[in-house]
């Protein structure tokens, strides 16, 4: 059976400035699919769900990439409506581990309460791949390495419905990052600077093509983007990464659905 699927962005800004003024919001994304997926929920992801109508009592999983409060903010509070007002075990949680475990400094992205409230918590590491099962259908993600400030920080890889859905975090570049996101159909790309304005943790629009030259993905999408990007008008940018790379670009805008 044909399962339509569909990305909706309830954030798609980046950047310590843009996190306090919101010109863009910091909700991360969902993945509407057999299984129902959000990824990275930051300020603002329960309050746009909802205004976008899209009902956080039918989440089956949240992933958590690393414990940054732009990415993991609203972690809690989904995990309280994935679980049904936390009145029964359900759910998948998938995190960093900073975000689950802690770090050095004992922060961390779940409280002990709400991680009790999933049916099942993975602790992400780099490697490996793994196959879940919820009560409507079945997926699997494939982690992939990062270099960022959080050092348990991840991408992943994925596969539901058939198609392979990618998405980068926040990394800088890397010797193997590129080779690691072939085969995606979607690559999701968190693009923060510019081509001229490299900063330590991110990926600049020059990285971004060369990413995707080697990654060859059916569709780019762009997000997390800061401000000088969103001054200098993100769908520029996707013009020129698209020409430069060969691949489809899109740069993702808040409220945007995309639909397989």
């Amino acid at each position: 059976m044909m399962i339509n699927m569909e990305l909706i962005f309830l954030g798609t800004g980046g950047g310590r400035i843009n996190l306090i003024q919101q010109n863009r919001g910091t909700g991360g994304f969902r993945i509407n699919g057999s299984v129902n997926i959000h990824v990275d929920p930051g300020p603002g992801a329960l309050v746009h769900s909802l205004k976008m109508k899209q009902n956080p009592m039918n989440l089956d999983v949240i992933i958590v990439t690393h414990l940054h409060i732009d990415h993991c903010s609203d972690a809690n509070v989904l995990t309280e409506a994935m679980s049904g007002y936390t009145l029964k075990k359900r759910g998948i949680i998938i995190g960093s581990k900073n975000s689950i475990e802690g770090n050095h400094n004992g922060d961390k992205a779940f409280t002990y309460y709400h991680l009790s409230k999933a049916s099942e918590v993975y602790s992400a590491k780099w490697g490996e791949k793994r196959t879940f099962k919820t009560e409507r259908g079945m997926f699997e993600i494939e982690i992939m390495k990062t270099k960022h400030e959080e050092n348990t920080c991840f991408g992943f890889k994925l596969s539901i419905n058939g198609k392979i859905i990618g998405y980068t975090s926040d990394t800088e570049y890397f010797d193997g990052l590129y080779e690691q996101y072939i085969g995606c159909d979607w690559l999701i790309i968190n693009a923060m600077k510019p081509a001229k304005n490299e900063h330590s943790g991110h990926l600049t629009m020059q990285k971004t093509i060369e990413l995707l030259k080697i990654a060859k993905s059916k569709t780019a999408i762009l997000t997390h983007m800061g401000m000088r990007i969103l001054h200098n008008c993100p769908e520029k940018e996707a013009v020129r990464v698209e020409k430069e790379s060969g691949v489809r670009t899109i740069a993702a805008k808040d409220g945007m659905i995309l639909k397989f």
